[in-house]
């Protein structure tokens, strides 16, 4: 039996190919195997222009979440948590470090579709409101939510340094690989 101690989850940014092919199989489980999602409609073109979360128990990948950006909202998108891993609290973990992000970020606002055998969980522990009517699509009944985001005295704004905002995302507290360049004399090459 897996593991369900949440103090041995651990959630981050899918930053290499090798965590991204975690994300497809995890997906490929719930949408396409439980859910029996058309591959074309659970991969559907936006998977580079998200950012993706893996969560990991004993170091086992068991949930994945992606977030794609707009002006004013963050679009949370194909939360999925492996069966046998869905009576901890992976799924809120997973959500609330995307939401911390996000929040550090300066965003305010979720906006999400949630299914609509989810929407009292979500309101219960996120404070998601029901927007608008329900609407179906890959063959479930989903619901528009928008989800507030707890505001944050340290979010990033014009005046953040700019070393800052090039280190690895969600690593903005641990000085990145540019500032150890920083040790280097400006040589300028290729600017003859």
């Amino acid at each position: 039996m897996p593991s369900t101690d949440d103090s041995k989850t651990e959630i981050r940014v899918v930053r290499c190919q090798e965590d991204y092919a975690k994300v497809i199989a995890i997906r490929a489980i719930v949408y396409i195997g439980e859910q029996r999602c058309p591959y074309d409609e659970e991969f559907d073109g936006n998977d580079y222009s998200a950012t993706q979360f893996l969560a990991f128990v004993d170091g086992e990948p068991v949930g994945t979440l992606r977030i794609r950006y707009f002006a004013d909202f963050v679009k949370c998108e194909r939360l999925a948590v492996r069966p046998e891993y869905r009576e901890g609290q992976v799924a809120e973990r997973l959500l609330q470090y995307a939401f911390d992000l996000c929040g550090k970020k300066g965003f305010r606002v979720v906006v999400g579709q949630t299914q609509a055998r989810l929407i009292p969980y979500m309101q219960k522990h996120f404070g998601a409101k029901v927007v608008g009517e329900k609407h179906n699509f890959s063959d479930h009944e989903y619901f528009p939510v928008n989800i507030p985001i707890r505001s944050r005295n340290d979010s990033f704004g014009l005046d953040t340094d700019p070393m800052i905002l090039v280190r690895p995302e969600g690593e903005w507290d641990v000085p990145g690989i540019l500032e150890r360049s920083m040790s280097r004399a400006a040589t300028n090459p290729g600017a003859d």
